[in-house]
């Protein structure tokens, strides 16, 4: 087994959040954005023969599944910043070299022909330094692809608690990638309003997915962190529906919540 496990160097905000989806253990059963979005992902390889393949942020695997099945490559470093995947990930690649830890801070090699990263980018301390990073670990022609999200993603969370995360708009991906000097740049955005019949619910999925309105934002150290109170949740379940609701495809009461998600491919000359 080629896993190298390297937590000493994580923060305590990036240690909550790998602990947040350590107890995610029911992920790929909620996670079917996630999912649809990984596949998105695998049809935009540019080519399906790789030299080397570095995967960031892996999670349970979802995306690692597919690319394993579809593209060849001698070569594959797979990411993650929540130690106990190790061994699922493993399982899903035996060749490949696992690296457990902060891809922000750690070493993940040089030279490779694809860099992909599915749903993770949002959680970096500064997103949009991945564009540089992967422009240095990327051999000259090889494909940045990876999803993140908008900041209209969770739309109704951030306006009913002011809690999210601060995600860059298309534009500041776009002018990142052309200052770094990419070229053939595509990016496009997938907009999905999923329904619940509660706001409780809706806040049960997003725990069930390993996101949490509490301690995952970089704030100012005078600011307190978010906490959710008895009265502070009745309001926020009373303004959910005042404001988000809407009906299913049976005609039936439900409130909304809204992924946008932002595809991004990129070519090193």
């Amino acid at each position: 087994m080629k896993t190298r496990t390297t937590l000493s160097s994580l923060t305590s905000r990036k240690q909550t959040i790998a602990q947040h989806f350590a107890n995610a253990n029911d992920y790929d059963q909620h996670a079917s954005i996630q999912r649809q979005v990984c596949q998105t992902l695998l049809n935009s390889i540019a080519d399906t023969k790789q030299n080397s393949i570095l995967e960031v942020g892996a999670g349970t695997g979802q995306l690692t599944r597919l690319i394993a099945v579809q593209i060849d490559s001698p070569q594959w470093i797979i990411n993650e910043l929540c130690a106990k995947q190790a061994l699922t990930l493993q399982a899903i690649l035996p060749t490949a070299t696992i690296r457990i830890g902060d891809a922000e801070t750690m070493d993940l090699g040089e030279s490779h022909s694809l860099i992909i990263s599915a749903n993770a980018i949002q959680w970096f301390d500064n997103p949009l330094s991945f564009v540089a990073q992967s422009a240095q670990r990327l051999q000259s022609g090889g494909q940045l692809l990876f999803s993140t999200f908008t900041p209209d993603n969770f739309l109704q969370i951030n306006a009913l608690t002011g809690q999210g995360l601060n995600y860059p708009d298309v534009s500041e991906w776009q002018s990142t990638l052309v200052e770094v000097g990419f070229e053939g740049i595509t990016l496009s955005i997938q907009r999905f309003d999923l329904p619940f019949i509660s706001p409780y619910a809706v806040l049960k999925h997003m725990k069930l997915t390993g996101v949490s309105t509490n301690q995952t934002q970089i704030l100012p150290d005078s600011t307190p962190p978010f906490r959710w109170t008895k009265s502070r949740l009745q309001q926020f379940e009373s303004d959910y529906w005042q404001q988000f609701s809407g009906q299913n495809d049976e005609g039936e009461p439900c409130v909304y919540l809204t992924y946008e998600v932002l595809i991004v491919s990129a070519f090193k000359p």
